[in-house]
């Protein structure tokens, strides 16, 4: 069995862009042996995963006097593109039914050029108490 297996979420967005690439699921286990190595959840170059923590960023956030939160590299649950601009978008696609991808290109268009700077002002507002409830659940899933 894969060592890739547990992260099945990320495995198959993995599998879908490389499937999306032409590529097989044998070439895609190959991409990700090498670019993780033996470990799968730790890349050979640490520095893709964490470049909050790169000693030019470290550095310059150090002269703004910002303290450096630790939190996973990828936490679909704290998203805010999934609780905010998709969940968004989400609803107003939920009967919605393209029939050329230039329809739904459009649709797109259309909808992000009806958001209003609120909208997103509002998305970022709620970033702080977002964090809070990772805070207060130890980083576990929540809804």
């Amino acid at each position: 069995m894969s060592k890739f297996v547990p992260d099945k979420v990320f495995l198959r967005g993995v599998l879908l862009h490389y499937f999306n690439m032409n590529k097989s699921a044998a070439e895609a286990h190959r991409i990700l042996v090498q670019t993780y190595g033996d470990h799968p959840h730790r890349p050979q170059n640490q520095t893709t995963l964490r470049p909050h923590v790169a000693k030019p960023v470290k550095t310059y956030l150090e002269t703004l006097k910002w303290e450096v939160l630790p939190h996973p590299p990828y936490s679909p649950d704290i998203a805010p593109s999934d609780f905010h601009l998709f969940r968004s978008m989400a609803h107003g696609l939920a009967d919605r039914r393209f029939h050329s991808y230039e329809e739904a290109q459009k649709w797109i268009d259309s909808w992000i050029a009806s958001k209003d700077m609120s909208f997103s002002r509002r998305g970022i507002h709620v970033l702080p108490e977002r964090w809070s409830k990772v805070v207060e659940r130890d980083g576990k899933y929540f809804h």
